[in-house]
């Protein structure tokens, strides 16, 4: 008789076929108006073994999204029909799909815009194939672990007159429901459970965008802006959300 594995090996053996799961090909959607990188663009993410879609303009895009369902849609902002501002705004309130959106333009305002109409990641164009795959492998691998994770404990946790129920996926302030995108909230419940914890900007697109290179710090800056436009009384003086000089950032109270 064969003896039984082991609960170490069990557990092992669990992780790797969830990691295989994770890592699998998954269904893109690839929205761009300009042929020549939309076919580039598709090359590459089937080179990495993924299935690609496409869509030239914003009203294909929501057609194609809602018919298709993928797993993840990077989305150029300057579509004719509808922008990608327009779309991403549109499929928020219908799906938590990861959304990668591309731009041609530079200006700030654009990258806080899509960021807070519920974009999970923003980048400018010219880019790196290199970098633009890594990111879209780290939102899959996030999605895929979060999906893979145990539900998550009923009880909230509360600071300081904030309460994040992620059981429910909600936020309150002082009783009144906080508006926040995806990414928003992840990153509040991240630093939340860890209160009074310093995080480098590296650390948290590691632990809450799931990057594993050294990305786009601006991202996290913007969505620090963004919660603390709704959690701190006077924005400019953050007694909630601090930045600790030369280090990072942290919740207190």
């Amino acid at each position: 008789m064969l003896p039984r594995p082991s609960q170490h090996l069990l557990v092992h053996t669990v992780s790797f076929i969830l990691l295989l799961k994770i890592n699998m090909a998954a269904k893109i959607l690839v929205v761009e108006d300009d042929l020549n990188l939309l076919a580039t663009l598709k090359y590459n993410v089937v080179k990495e073994g993924h299935d690609v879609i496409t869509a030239v303009d914003g009203a294909a895009a929501l057609e194609t999204a809602r018919r298709e369902k993928p797993e993840l849609i990077v989305l150029d902002v300057m579509l004719p029909k509808l922008s990608g501002f327009e779309v991403c705004r549109i499929l928020r309130k219908e799906t938590n799909v990861p959304i990668l959106m591309l731009t041609a333009r530079v200006e700030e305002v654009d990258k806080i815009v899509g960021l807070e109409i519920g974009a999970d990641d923003y980048m400018t164009k010219p880019f790196s194939m290199r970098e633009l795959l890594a990111r879209i492998g780290a939102m899959l691998r996030r999605a895929g672990m979060a999906k893979a994770q145990p539900p998550l404990e009923s009880k909230p946790l509360k600071i300081g007159g904030l309460e994040i129920d992620s059981a429910r996926h909600r936020a309150l302030l002082r009783g009144k429901a906080l508006e926040l995108s995806p990414k928003e909230f992840d990153l509040l419940a991240f630093l939340t459970r860890n209160r009074e914890i310093v995080f480098s900007r590296e650390q948290l697109l590691d632990k809450v965008w799931g990057y594993d290179y050294a990305g786009e710090t601006r991202t996290v800056d913007v969505h620090i802006r963004w919660l603390r436009q709704k959690i701190e009384s006077d924005p400019a003086k953050p007694k909630r959300l601090v930045t600790v000089r030369g280090t990072g950032y942290k919740l207190v109270g």
